[in-house]
């Protein structure tokens, strides 16, 4: 009896560990041989813990599980879901970065060769640096962190640097809320990160890798040693599959602060110092970790790499909208009915993943807001909900796709609430490097306050300060503050105003 259950950081928050004992125990106690393999999720939290049965070669689901219901499967009188790739969330989605996640045990080096893995690296073991650059400028990959900057312009800036030593660096810090694809490809397919950075190192020259992931990923940080040891152990990294040419990694941990996202504070951090941003130029492709030529790329982007080796630039190019090419995992939360990851190509106009992917709300009230982006993201309200999912389509909006986790909220939320804690955190998660964001965070809480209070004159202070951030700050963090402050003010104007009535 082949079983299939998740062990990704959400299915164990919601008692898969404990769903695991109970199958073991069950099956002891019947005298039952199963075979129980743990993998990442397939990304539909509102089910987990999803227990997968094979039969026929069709692995058949059961959601969510609990220790109690575990009696009942083995009696056969459980409930199913049916064929778990045929669950209409999973169904219409694009899987290309996440093919893997949910499928396979993340540290088996066998079953990620059976399922396509190393395919894409042994093609650019074959191709001089050159031509895997412009393989990647071909399949248009851009950087999923969020600035959305082409993935093969970076890479080849890097490789034309006349310098011998170079690194590749994976931001995995991933400190917006609402987010949770990077976690969830390390814990469920580990190895096409290693793959994607070591295809990164043959195009560029680097030969030397880094993992920064945030402390509070212990799971994440597990598996992806875990992997790297593995890797490393086969072949794959060291002597890269004995071609003679060497790539090797480690994981970094950082202490968890929010700017260190934004690049040159990793890159910071990374060499022991204080997470604050660095004045750009020089730019990291030219002077980053150790001051040398550097490729710092988000896990996503790295771990699309291997699918574009294995499946051409041709047919990655194909998928998408514009100049947003390919596909984006697109990370659903807040007050949803069905929350978790969807991979899609570009396009999806964002009332259908609302709508139709997420089911609407979780209490069932109509949809006030989307906020998209993270938590310095713009709020777009169901009038919007035509805007097609691509960087430029959501940049003419007022709005920006970031790492792509989109947060729903109810008629019930408090917009100038909202903006609020958007200021607040810039607030407290600054730097301190720039006077915009240090100083003007400070005093946007303070002003957002006299708007509660009714204090009509505060509003175009509030925007006046707002405009000073976007353009005076050095990074994302006081740059994109304004966002969700001017689109709360600008597409909810009368609780702006009913406050000022309120206190009148």
């Amino acid at each position: 009896m082949k079983l299939y259950l998740s062990r990704d950081a959400a299915a164990k928050a919601l008692g898969s560990e404990e769903v695991a004992e109970a199958i073991l125990s069950e099956a002891a106690a019947r005298g039952i041989e199963v075979s129980l393999t743990r993998t990442g999720s397939r990304g539909m939290t509102w089910l987990e813990p999803l227990l997968e049965v094979e039969r026929d070669g069709v692995r058949h689901g059961y959601g969510p599980m609990t220790p109690e219901t575990v009696p009942a499967l083995f009696d056969g009188t459980l409930d199913g879901l049916g064929p778990v790739e045929a669950i209409p969330f999973f169904a219409r989605q694009n899987r290309l970065t996440f093919a893997r996640v949910g499928l396979i045990d993340p540290l088996s080096l066998a079953e990620y060769e059976a399922h396509g893995g190393l395919s894409g690296l042994r093609r650019a073991l074959g191709m001089r640096a050159e031509h895997i650059i412009d393989e990647v400028k071909e399949s248009g990959l851009r950087g999923r962190g969020g600035a959305g900057f082409p993935t093969g312009i970076k890479w080849d800036t890097v490789r034309l640097a006349p310098v011998e030593r170079k690194y590749i660096v994976c931001n995995a810090d991933e400190g917006d809320s609402g987010t949770f694809a990077d976690r969830m490809l390390i814990e469920g397919d580990p190895l096409s990160l290693i793959e994607g950075m070591v295809i990164a190192g043959l195009g560029t020259g680097a030969t030397q890798g880094y993992v920064y992931i945030r402390s509070e990923y212990p799971d994440a940080i597990a598996v992806m040693q875990e992997a790297i040891d593995i890797a490393r152990a086969n072949g794959v990294l060291g002597d890269v599959m004995g071609s003679g040419r060497r790539f090797d990694m480690e994981v970094r941990v950082g202490a968890g602060a929010y700017v260190c996202g934004e690049e040159t504070s990793l890159l910071n951090s990374l060499e022991g110092k204080r997470g604050v941003v660095r004045a750009k130029p020089p730019l990291p492709a030219l002077e980053g970790f150790l001051g040398r030529p550097t490729v710092v790329n988000n896990v996503l982007s790295l771990a699309t790499i291997p699918v574009i080796f294995e499946k051409g630039a041709a047919h990655y190019a194909g998928l998408g909208l514009g100049r947003s090419k390919g596909t984006m995992p697109i990370q659903i939360a807040g007050n949803v009915a069905r929350g978790g990851l969807f991979e899609t190509a570009f396009g999806m106009p964002l009332g259908e993943l609302v709508k139709d992917v997420a089911g609407g709300t979780a209490t069932g009230r109509p949809v006030k807001a989307v906020q998209v982006g993270g938590p310095l993201g713009a709020y777009f309200a169901p009038g919007q909900f035509d805007t097609p999912f691509g960087y430029e389509e959501f940049d003419g909006a007022g709005g920006l796709i970031g790492h792509a986790g989109i947060v729903v909220f109810d008629d019930s939320a408090d917009m100038l609430g909202l903006a609020r804690f958007a200021m607040e955190f810039c607030a407290v998660e600054s730097c301190g490097k720039c006077t915009p964001c240090r100083i003007g965070a400070v005093r946007g809480v303070e002003t957002l306050d006299r708007v509660a209070k009714g204090d009509a004159s505060a509003v175009p202070l509030l925007v006046d300060l707002c405009e000073t951030m976007k353009d005076g700050s050095l990074c994302a963090l006081g740059g994109f503050t304004p966002y969700p402050v001017l689109s709360a003010l600008r597409l909810f104007p009368e609780e702006f105003a009913a406050q000022q009535e309120a206190a009148e």
